[in-house]
């Protein structure tokens, strides 16, 4: 078994759920997260705005052009667990709902379960999922 967690836009996630469910993934669990990827300030936009020792003149566009890197946005984080010849599917469905060519389209990372139980009946193993 694998679990897919797959960091995406919040105005994807209809979009994904549907694609999911039409190819029969339609478990999983959704999250609201928040969080930034490897975007970095560019201090050459604010040059001009340094006065002469070196410190940076306040004002609002100042303010804005150094906290964006750092801003954490908001994002939907999908958990879903499936047999493992099934993650390649869920990954390509995710994929081609969520890729725009945009920075910010998300991650996706795989991991292995090593142990399932479906609480209400004490199932185990991929009977479980």
């Amino acid at each position: 078994m694998k679990e897919i967690m797959a960091v995406i836009r919040m105005d994807k996630i209809n979009q994904t759920k549907k694609a999911l469910a039409a190819k029969g993934f339609s478990s999983l669990t959704c999250i609201k997260v928040t969080g930034r990827g490897k975007k970095k300030v560019n201090y050459e936009l604010i040059e001009d705005l340094l006065d002469g020792d070196k410190k940076i003149v306040k004002s609002k566009e100042v303010t804005e052009a150094i906290t964006e890197g750092h801003r954490l946005i908001p994002k939907r984080l999908l958990l879903i667990v499936v047999k493992k010849e099934e993650a390649e599917q869920v990954i390509e469905t995710i994929m081609s709902v969520n890729q725009t060519g945009n920075p910010g389209d998300g991650k996706i990372f795989v991991m292995p379960i090593a142990e399932a139980y479906r609480v209400r009946t004490g199932e185990e193993g991929k009977a479980a999922v």
